[in-house]
C-alpha cells in the first residue's frame, strides 16, 4: 500500500533475476501482472511451496477487492488480519480510511489480543511479562490499576538508528520506574537491551507501527507516551498520538512539528535574532529551480522528516539540482524538499541540553574534526571542543539556551551548527534524545537520560539536580563502518550518512598520537 509496485514487464523479469532487497515485493507485484508462475519459479529460482505462500496472498486481496467497506464479510476480515495484513492495505485495498477499517473491524470484534511468550521453553510456567499480539480470543495480558507510561523504542537496527535510542530507551524506562510508574516498553528488535523482559514491568514485542501501539494503548491506557527516546521512529508517531489526544510526556508535538518544519524553525530563529544558513522549501521542481537562484550554489538539498541524512546531497548547479529533486521525488513523493545555502569549509559542532521549560542545561558541547556537510554519525567528534575559542563557545551556549526555550522544550535537546569566521549558524534542532547523548553519559560519567526522563515526567526541575561531570582529558567519538562488508559501496563521505554504529576514545591531551593521526586525515574537500 505504499504506491511504490512495479507494473512494467520487463523490469520486472530483470528485478526476479537479479536479487535485491525488495524482490519479495516484486515477486509479489508479478503474480498481480500475471506472470505465469513458471516463469517466476525459473527466474528465482525459489522453491514452489513459498511461491504459492505468496500466491494465497494474492488470492485473499482479489477477494477482498469485491467489496467495499461497508460490505467486507466478517470472515474475510479476520482472514486478512490473521494473515498479517495492517489495516492501512485492508484501507489501501477497500478504497477508504485506515481508521475506517480499524472502526470496522473492532465493531466485527475482531481486536488483537496479547500472549505471553514463553521464555521457559515449556520447562515449567512462564510467569515473564512479554507479550505479542495475534488475532485470537484469549488475551493473556492482564492490565492493572497502577498509573502507567508507555515507552517508545527504535525498531530495527539500521543505518541512522541503532542501539544509542536503545541505551536511551532503557534509562528511561528505569527513570520511570523511579518515579513510581509501571512502565510499558513497546519494541521489536531482539538485538537491543530494551526488549530483555527484565528491564520493563511489561514488554510489548510489537512493531513501532501506528496501529499496533494504538491497540496497545487502548487496551492499557497509560498516563502517556515518552517518544523522545527513540529517536526518529518514535517521533513520527506524534502527531498520531496528538491527533487521537494521548498524551506525548514531555516537549509537546507543537514543539516537535515546530522543530521538524523547516520554513517555520527558521522565523523563530530570525524572530529571536540567530543566524542560519539562507534556505528554501520546494513542492515542484521549477520551485526548486526558483530558490536556488535566490540563495545561490552550493546548496544542501534534503526531503523533510527522514532519518540519517537518507537522500541529502550537496549540489553545485542546476542540473544536479534538478536530478537530485525528481530522484527524491520518485521515492519519497509525498515530501517537501529542503535547500539550504551550503556554507563551504565550515566547522561543524552540537550541542546536547536538559531543558524543563524554565532553565536549561548544555550536557555537553562536540567539535567534530571532518568538516561541516559530512553527516554527524560519520565524523569523529571531540569532548569538550579542541580549538573553537571562547567566543564561539559563548555564542553556542548562548544560542541552545534561547532555542532550548524558544521550543518550550521539555527533556533532551540536540542543537548542530556550523561555524564560519567565527560565527556560529544553527543547521537544526532535534527535541530528542540524540545519538550523542548516551557517549556524553559515559564520558562525563552522568546518568542525563534518567536526570531528563525525570523533567519529562515533572517529578524534577533542572535546578533540582547537582550536575557534576567527570571532565579528564577528551573523549572523541570514532564512527565504525561496515565497508569490508559491503565492497562495492561508495565510500566517499558526505550529508547521507553511512557509520554503522560507533565507539568511544579517551585521550590525555591533544598531542595524542591518536588525535594527531585522524586530524591530519581529514578531508577538506567534502565528496558531492
Amino acid at each position: 500500500a505504499d504506491g511504490k509496485s512495479l507494473t512494467k514487464q520487463d523490469e520486472l523479469l530483470y528485478s526476479l533475476e537479479h536479487p535485491t532487497w525488495n524482490r519479495i515485493f516484486h515477486i509479489y507485484d508479478a503474480i498481480r501482472l500475471g506472470i505465469p508462475m513458471k516463469t517466476i519459479q525459473k527466474l528465482t529460482r525459489i522453491d514452489r511451496w513459498f511461491l504459492n505462500q505468496i500466491e494465497d496472498l494474492v488470492e485473499l486481496e482479489k477477494q477482498i477487492e469485491k467489496y467495499d467497506i461497508e460490505t467486507l464479510p466478517a470472515e474475510l476480515m479476520r482472514k486478512a488480519k490473521e494473515k498479517g495484513y495492517a489495516d492501512r492495505q485492508i484501507a489501501h485495498l477497500l478504497e477508504c480510511y485506515e481508521s475506517e477499517v480499524h472502526e470496522k473491524r473492532k465493531s466485527m470484534g475482531i481486536r488483537r489480543v496479547y500472549k505471553l511468550v514463553d521464555t521457559c521453553a515449556a520447562e515449567f510456567e512462564a510467569k515473564t511479562p512479554y507479550y505479542y499480539s495475534t488475532f485470537d480470543t484469549e488475551n493473556e495480558s492482564q492490565v492493572t490499576d497502577k498509573k502507567k507510561i508507555v515507552v517508545l523504542g527504535s525498531g530495527p537496527n539500521r543505518i541512522g538508528q541503532g542501539i544509542e535510542f536503545d541505551y536511551s530507551c532503557v534509562h528511561g524506562v528505569l527513570a520511570a520506574k523511579e518515579c513510581g510508574y509501571e512502565t510499558i516498553m513497546i519494541n521489536c528488535n531482539p538485538e537491543t537491551v530494551s526488549t530483555d523482559f527484565d528491564i520493563a514491568n511489561k514488554l510489548y514485542f510489537e512493531p513501532v507501527f501506528w496501529e499496533h501501539i494504538y491497540d496497545i494503548i487502548q487496551h492499557e491506557k497509560p498516563e502517556g507516551v515518552i517518544v523522545q527516546l527513540g529517536g526518529q521512529t518514535a517521533l513520527k508517531l506524534a502527531e498520531k498520538l496528538h491527533k487521537h489526544g494521548i498524551k506525548i510526556i514531555g516537549t509537546s508535538f507543537e514543539a516537535l512539528d515546530l522543530a521538524e518544519d523547516r520554513g517555520q524553525f527558521s522565523t523563530l530563529l530570525k524572530d529571536h535574532g540567530i543566524p542560519y544558513p539562507e534556505f528554501g522549501v520546494a513542492t515542484n521542481a521549477d520551485e526548486a529551480l526558483e530558490v536556488s537562484k535566490t540563495i545561490g550554489f552550493p546548496l544542501l538539498v534534503r526531503p523533510s522528516y527522514v532519518l540519517g541524512g537518507q537522500s541529502m546531497k550537496i549540489v553545485i548547479n542546476e542540473q544536479e539540482l534538478e536530478d537530485h529533486i525528481l530522484d527524491i521525488w520518485k521515492h519519497l513523493p509525498e515530501n517537501k524538499v529542503l535547500l539550504d545555502h551550503f556554507l563551504d569549509g565550515a566547522i561543524e559542532a552540537e550541542a546536547d541540553a536538559i531543558c524543563d521549560g524554565e532553565d536549561v542545561y548544555i550536557i555537553g558541547i562536540m567539535q567534530h574534526i571532518e568538516p561541516a556537510g559530512i553527516h554527524s554519525g560519520d565524523s569523529y567528534a571531540v569532548l569538550p571542543p579542541y580549538n573553537l575559542g571562547d567566543f564561539v563557545v559563548k555564542q553556542i551556549e548562548h544560542y541552545t539556551h534561547k532555542i532550548a526555550l524558544a521550543l518550550k522544550t521539555v527533556g533532551l535537546i540536540n542543537i548542530q551548527f556550523a561555524i564560519k569566521n567565527d560565527k556560529v549558524y544553527i543547521i537544526e534542532a532535534n527535541p530528542r534524545a540524540s545519538r550523542t547523548v548516551p557517549f556524553i553519559c559515559k564520558a562525563y560519567d552522568e546518568p542525563y537520560v534518567n536526570y531528563a526522563t525525570k523533567v519529562m515526567l515533572g517529578e524534577k526541575k533542572v535546578k533540582d539536580f547537582k550536575f557534576s561531570p567527570t571532565k579528564k582529558g577528551y573523549a572523541i567519538k570514532e564512527p565504525v563502518f561496515s565497508f569490508s562488508k559491503f565492497p562495492d559501496v561508495n565510500k566517499e563521505l558526505g550529508p547521507e550518512m553511512k557509520s554503522t554504529g560507533e565507539a568511544i576514545y579517551f585521550i590525555d591531551d591533544l598531542m595524542d598520537d591518536y588525535f594527531l593521526k585522524i586530524y591530519s586525515e581529514r578531508n577538506l574537500y567534502l565528496s558531492r
